[in-house]
């Protein structure tokens, strides 16, 4: 075998392997790093809960005195004195007011006189005719005396019927100078000062009879024409015992549920052709006189009860394209985003009409990090502060009513 003898290197060569050496003793371990495990998305659950939900319908509206009687001036004259509390319950009958009486006294007292004068010439025509009435029969006085005598008396009896009537106006006059309340309830303020000078019909005060309180309310037509039978058989039955029919709850401006229910009692006669609604008017006992006219009030009954209803926390469902979704997590942690079809709202709960099944685990936090097929750690919700007061368990209406 013949030797070959040395091999020629170039430069070039050699550097690129004394740097290919260096490369080796600087960087030993270039092997490719093994991944670390895969975080699992947290999620917190709750389960679908199965129970009888009352379904409510609701109006918002006012309250009104069951009687608010305006107190007006019936005589024209200066206002006295203001012989009550402004606010304060008064009896039917109280003196509100005292209006200078001084020119009343003195017309009444001048139609009294007016009376006794008719009168006494009434007996003197009376004594003439029962005078004249043989003396015309035996012929000692004529047939024309005795006519005389007669038409004079009917004319005085009718003086005596006029001054009886101009007497009545003149004590009725001189009795309105006492302005009077006509019903039991709460006085307002007074509209009229000491020293006015008041006309006829002047607005004084208005006085409230608010036990029981009024409260008017509209309701779409459409509801409406459901319960028609129900109003029309209270309107015409008002005296009936309706204990058995369903109460109205009365929610104030606070929030609080007034504790008195109350019941309806008629349908206004007519549809308002703008707004599509009807108003409906109710009462509600007000002992104490704690509510007043013009107040805000939410009415609202129950218009039927689901049996076995599922109910979901609403920021479980998520609307997409017009559908409604919700995760539920199964045995195996695994996500299924599902499609529902919806019920009422209940409070902070959505009814579920299809789609779910009780005791199910649906997700309230984290629903849009997931999709279907997803691995997720599923914790409980920490359950929410218990709401107290008499607000507490006020759901709001019926889609659509």
């Amino acid at each position: 075998m013949l030797d070959a003898g040395p091999v020629a290197v170039s430069p070039r060569a050699l550097r690129a392997y004394l740097l290919l050496c260096l490369c080796l003793t600087l960087f030993p371990g270039c092997e490719k790093p093994e991944a670390g495990p895969v975080a699992i998305l947290e999620v917190l659950v709750t389960p679908v809960v199965q129970r009888d939900v009352p379904v409510y319908a609701e109006g918002v509206g006012t309250t009104s005195g069951f009687v608010d009687a305006q107190i007006r001036a019936k005589v024209q004259g200066y206002l006295l004195s203001r012989n009550y509390t402004e606010g304060s319950f008064v009896k039917a009958g109280s003196v509100l007011f005292k209006i200078d009486p001084r020119s009343y006294q003195a017309s009444y007292d001048q139609m009294q006189g007016e009376l006794g004068r008719a009168e006494a010439a009434y007996k003197k025509t009376q004594l003439d005719v029962a005078r004249d009435k043989p003396l015309a029969a035996q012929g000692a006085v004529s047939q024309k005396e005795l006519d005389d005598s007669i038409q004079s008396n009917e004319a005085n009896k009718a003086s005596v019927f006029s001054a009886k009537a101009n007497l009545e106006k003149a004590r009725l006059n001189l009795e309105w100078t006492n302005v009077t309340s006509p019903v039991d309830g709460v006085a307002g303020i007074a509209s009229a000062q000491v020293g006015d000078l008041i006309m006829e019909n002047t607005v004084m005060t208005t006085v409230s009879q608010v036990d029981p309180i009024r409260v008017q309310f509209p309701i779409s037509e459409k509801a409406y024409l459901r319960f028609a039978e129900r109003i029309q058989q209270g309107a015409a039955h008002p005296e009936a015992d309706r204990s058995g029919a369903a109460p109205l709850e009365l929610i104030l401006a606070d929030g609080s549920v007034y504790p008195h229910k109350g019941q309806v009692a008629l349908a206004d006669r007519q549809v308002d052709v703008k707004t599509g609604t009807i108003t409906i008017v109710s009462y509600f006992p007000n002992p104490g006189n704690i509510l007043r006219p013009g107040q805000y009030a939410k009415v609202r009954a129950v218009i039927e009860t689901l049996p076995g209803a599922l109910l979901v926390p609403q920021r479980s469902v998520q609307e997409l394209q017009g559908t409604y979704q919700v995760g539920v997590v199964g045995a195996d942690k695994t996500v299924a985003v599902r499609n529902v079809k919806l019920g009422p709202q209940i409070g902070t709960h959505w009814v579920i009409a299809s789609g779910l099944q009780a005791g199910e685990l649906v997700i309230v936090e984290g629903l849009q990090k997931v999709k279907s097929g997803m691995s997720v750690t599923a914790k409980p919700m920490p359950a929410e502060p218990a709401q107290t007061g008499p607000g507490a368990a006020a759901p709001p209406p019926r889609p659509g009513i």
